[in-house]
């Protein structure tokens, strides 16, 4: 079959349009040109014979090197039409995404049931193929439909319309006969009720007029798809965010579970809430202590934490004295006003060893068991066997690991053969990832039904001692650590302790690693918040020798060489600038009555009052060995001073090229910055600004849009970022290309005019909350800032008098309220925050509904409800309150559920 492409496109000099069929770039075709401008090109193609469609997109080569490419996860779409048709005719436009993006991400747009288009009968000579996209019309509701001048397409009557069919989500096709149309012919496009067959609304344009040259025998013509917009508003909803771990239930075990998820997807529907928002749920299983509960630092970017499965699906323990036991834990632990982390998981792990020995054969020699198997080992096999050999040996760090210290593919799969002694033991890992998959699926596709979104939660980072550090170490810089500057919620940066990617690497095979975890989360998810999206413009890299993140430096960047750095007038001087700056003052004003002691064993005097550190103390790595077992609290005050003293300098060498240099982040605090001169520290200051906020926004722009448009497309899920902190202006410029919806949050206002975020003023494209997981709820900022609490009540509220002291429900409500009036697309909001506006259900305990304090690398996550879920659902009053505000502000949208009871 030939198939002929016709597209416009303006190239530049040395720029060719090609053709990439199936996502496949090897498979691909040039087409040619006389102007720049109109672009043609053919190839023999043997389409399918069943309904199997051909997918291509354009993209723009040069230098033999793909330079550009269609955005959007639809791709162009062929099917095969019957079987006398021997040449297509394609005309295209080029596409990046649609306009409406959102509304065809499966968040919106989950109710698609597979339709191949209706082929003609062989006898038939030509045809012409209409393509279209048009999201938002229901698959049992509404049809996309073609009304034209001619009786082939109705002759404008209401009630004739020809039906589309939806061949892919939003994806519309109609094959007609063109020998029965009158050229030239007007036509429009319209939405037809599924029930009665007629129109029920136009499109809101001048008519279509359809121009095209005669077409010879077994030609078929498609023009160009086209873009179909009704009258639909625009998608704006509200949700909750809570932690998994956080619910609780008359039966969970202490934590929250998949089953407790479930159910409080039943109470966000109820109350008319379409987004339930999670953290990551990856198993984080390192030391078997509370340290583990940090849900960001995970083994695996595909295996989810076993202490998530409800033990009240699985089948019961036959040992009566064993499930009785069992059960009397279940009811102490649950009843615990936090989560006992290490005692909740100890207990449900030897309960989960006893179902499994009790039904492992039922249940690993079941065809569900074994499709899950099929289509997961590729990740589920390093993981069993990594946890086995943590458990061997006694720890997560794989170094250890002895003649498995190394990946090998092949030994691997030995130690994992059925027929050694240790696959019971290895086997057990497959039964709780299998359980896990089965249960949060049940609840996935629960949801779905239900019309509301569950939105996950990507981890910018992975452990150093994970599965994928292990087995794909090539993809990961082992001597760096990811972090964040400085900011207001952590004076000295974080430091996350994770290793960078090596993103070189990664774009030798199209960022398969992150496709396929992105792939793996949308089995399960229809929302997903990228977390620190700013990492894949740039990452805060801090060399490992570090403790604090003031020494890092952001990678990819453009350093500066000396040369560069004194034409801002800057007189640079490598040896004073690059190592602290400790002279006698700083040494007796920092360490008071401590100096002498700090003089005598971590610094050595260099010349008259200038010291510099000793060798064996010269790193913040080294101090923290030094200080391991003085946990008293003078020994730990000296060493965050010494911390301190090794960060003040004035440049950092590059970790490339130490002859190219960063100034160090956040330096004008510092005393080597006050040593200067005022005419040296304004020239510094040039410099500083047009590093950190000018120097690389072209840069950066670019490397983002290296990864971000492969990886947020490579599924239907609606993307979503968390962009705080330290934001490049250059990432806005993404994200609105890219539709990506940014985080608002209303005390980290992104205008720095306003001291507060002005919420009526929040774009579209966006997730608006009064707080999120690594912040005070809006009770406990309520108190943190009398002087900020009031400017907010009298100037941001408009009230007058007196402040309350504490967050009255009532003030709480209008906060929630003035949320969901936003334009926000999506006002999720905590669970906390939700229940503040209600005096008889808010906990009395403000300090304890904190989840947690970035600046604290040691925080325990162990927060949960204070209510159980069968309690919520009773709140008629507060449930009620909800639903009727959801509705006045306009974020109200039914299921397809609920419009048929409708």
């Amino acid at each position: 079959m030939k198939l002929i492409f016709r597209i416009q496109y303006r190239t530049l000099w040395g720029e060719e349009v090609r053709i990439i069929f199936d996502e496949d770039e090897s498979q691909s075709i040039a087409l040619s040109t006389r102007d720049g401008i109109e672009w043609q090109g053919s190839c023999e193609y043997q389409l399918s014979p069943c309904d199997t469609p051909l997918t291509y997109r354009y993209a723009i080569y040069q230098n033999k090197a793909c330079t550009r490419k269609e955005l959007g996860a639809i791709a162009h779409i062929i099917y095969p039409g019957n079987a006398q048709q021997s040449c297509y005719i394609i005309d295209d436009c080029w596409r990046d995404l649609p306009e409406h993006n959102y509304r065809y991400s499966s968040a919106f747009n989950n109710k698609y049931a597979p339709a191949a288009p209706v082929r003609l009968n062989d006898s038939v000579g030509c045809c012409i193929t209409f393509r279209a996209l048009c999201p938002g019309l229901s698959s049992q509701q509404q049809s996309l439909g073609i009304i034209g001048s001619c009786n082939a397409l109705g002759n404008w009557e209401y009630c004739r319309p020809i039906r589309m069919r939806e061949v892919r989500p939003s994806v519309w096709q109609l094959t007609v006969d063109a020998s029965s149309l009158k050229f030239p012919f007007e036509y429009k496009f319209v939405a037809v009720s599924n029930k009665t067959g007629a129109v029920v609304e136009w499109e809101t344009r001048n008519n279509r007029i359809f121009h095209t040259q005669p077409l010879q025998r077994g030609e078929t013509y498609f023009p160009a798809e086209t873009e179909v917009f009704f009258h639909t508003p625009e998608l704006r909803v509200a949700g909750c965010a809570i932690p998994v771990f956080s619910l609780r239930s008359e039966g969970s075990f202490g934590v929250g579970d998949f089953g407790d998820l479930k159910m409080f997807i039943t109470w966000a529907s109820d109350t008319k809430q379409k987004v339930v928002q999670i953290l990551p749920i990856n198993d984080t299983t390192m030391t078997n202590t509370w340290m583990d509960s940090y849900p960001y630092n995970s083994i695996s970017i595909y295996a989810f934490h076993p202490m998530y499965i409800d033990l009240r699906q699985l089948p019961a323990l036959k040992d009566e004295a064993e499930s009785k036991r069992f059960e009397e834990e279940r009811v102490r632990l649950n009843a615990l006003p936090q989560v006992d982390y290490e005692q909740v998981n100890k207990l449900k792990r030897e309960y989960l060893k006893l179902i499994f020995e009790q039904e492992a054969n039922n249940i690993l020699n079941s065809e569900a068991f074994e499709a899950f198997f099929r289509d997961n080992k590729d990740w589920l096999v390093p993981y069993a066997a990594y946890s086995y050999l943590r458990d061997l040996y006694r720890t997560s760090d794989f170094n250890y690991w002895g003649d498995y210290s190394k990946y090998d593919k092949e030994q691997i799969q030995e130690l994992c053969s059925p027929e050694k002694e240790e696959y019971p033991e290895i086997a057990f890992y497959y039964f709780l990832q299998y359980e896990l998959h089965i249960q949060l699926l049940a609840t996935s596709d629960y949801a779905r039904s239900k019309g509301v979104i569950i939105k996950g939660d990507i981890p910018i980072g992975i452990s150093r001692t994970s599965v994928e550090a292990w087995v794909e170490p090539y993809y990961f810089n082992m001597n760096g650590q990811a972090g964040a500057p400085p900011d207001a919620f952590s004076t000295n940066g974080q430091n996350w302790g994770m290793p960078t990617y090596n993103w070189d690497v990664m774009a030798k095979d199209n960022y398969s690693w992150w496709q396929k975890r992105f792939r793996k989360m949308a089995e399960y998810f229809t929302a997903y918040r990228i977390d620190h999206i700013l990492g894949f413009f740039r990452i805060w890299e801090i060399p490992y020798h570090s403790i604090h993140g003031l020494l890092g430096q952001f990678v990819p960047s453009l350093p500066m060489s000396k040369d560069e750095i004194q034409s801002f007038g800057v007189p640079f001087d490598r040896e004073t600038m690059t190592r602290p700056f400790i002279n006698e003052y700083i040494l007796n004003t920092v360490f008071g009555e401590h100096s002498e002691e700090v003089k005598e064993t971590f610094v050595r005097r260099l010349h008259h009052d200038i010291y510099v550190m000793r060798p064996e103390f010269d790193t913040q790595r080294k101090v923290e060995a030094y200080f391991a077992d003085k946990a008293d609290a003078e020994s730990q005050n000296i060493k965050e001073k010494l911390y301190a003293l090794i960060s003040d300098v004035l440049f950092i060498p590059d970790r490339d090229n130490p002859e190219m240099y960063h100034p160090r982040i956040a330096v004008q605090n510092d005393y080597i910055f006050k040593q200067l001169r005022e005419q040296d520290q304004e020239a510094f200051n040039h410099l500083y600004n047009h590093y950190y906020y000018q120097r690389h926004n072209e840069f950066w722009y670019h490397e983002a849009m290296k990864k971000l448009p492969v990886l947020t497309q490579s599924t239907s899920m609606l993307v979503c970022g968390e962009d705080l902190g330290m934001v490049p202006d250059c990432v806005p410029w993404v994200m609105n290309q890219l539709q990506i919806l940014s985080l608002e949050i209303q005390r980290m206002p992104k205008s720095p005019a306003h001291e507060f975020g002005q919420v009526h003023e929040y774009p579209f494209y966006s997730v608006c909350t009064i707080g999120t997981h690594d912040m005070s709820t809006f009770r406990g900022w309520w108190e943190e800032d009398k002087e900020k609490t009031e400017r907010f009540y009298h100037q941001e509220l408009g009230h007058w008098g007196e402040v309350p002291e504490h967050a009255p429900a009532w003030l709480c409500e209008e906060v929630i309220r003035q949320h969901l009036e936003s334009p926000s697309m999506l006002c999720i909001l905590t669970w906390q925050d939700w229940t503040s506006m209600d005096d008889t259900l808010r906990n009395p305990n403000i300090n304890i509904e904190r989840i947690n304090i970035p600046a604290n690398p040691r925080h325990y996550w162990r927060w949960r409800m204070h209510i159980t879920l069968e309690d919520l659902m009773k709140q008629d009053e507060f449930n009620d309150n909800i639903r009727s505000m959801i509705e006045e502000s306009g974020r109200s949208i039914s299921s397809e559920k609920e419009k048929n009871e409708e």
